[in-house]
């Protein structure tokens, strides 16, 4: 399987939805090329649930049921889809190039609004979405 850099994003969405994709090369950078994929010409409320899906679906192929994260899924898609509506991206490569701060999970987009740490280690946050404790 080639590295995910390789893959163009309608190439990464497509592979990552017939399970071609190793769970090994599907890290945080993938999920947001992902979600700019999904979100990319569609509605958010449609895009959000098809990512949804896809991610717990993978998760389930790849026996890595406890790594879903529904605080952490929603609030990157809603992150990906403001700057989306920023500016007009022409791929998630553009995007990340213009937005690294969506690749940094200690300083980055999501840190001004959660205590990242405490978001990913809490079990509630992992069930539900948790709304942002932190006003930007």
């Amino acid at each position: 399987m080639p590295a995910c850099d390789e893959l163009d994003d309608a190439t990464l969405l497509a592979r990552f939805e017939q399970l071609e994709i190793a769970p090994g090369a599907f890290r945080h950078r993938e999920h947001v090329r992902l979600a700019f994929a999904m979100l990319r010409g569609a509605d958010f409320g449609e895009a959000a649930l098809r990512f949804r899906t896809a991610l717990k679906r993978f998760a389930a192929a790849a026996r890595a049921h406890g790594k879903y994260h529904e605080t952490l899924t929603w609030a990157y898609l809603a992150l990906v889809a403001q700057c989306m509506d920023d500016r007009a991206f022409e791929s998630s490569f553009e995007l990340l190039e213009a937005r690294p701060d969506l690749l940094d999970h200690e300083h980055g987009l999501l840190a001004r609004y959660y205590d990242v740490p405490a978001i990913i280690a809490s079990p509630v946050a992992r069930r539900v979405f948790v709304l942002p404790e932190r006003a930007r």
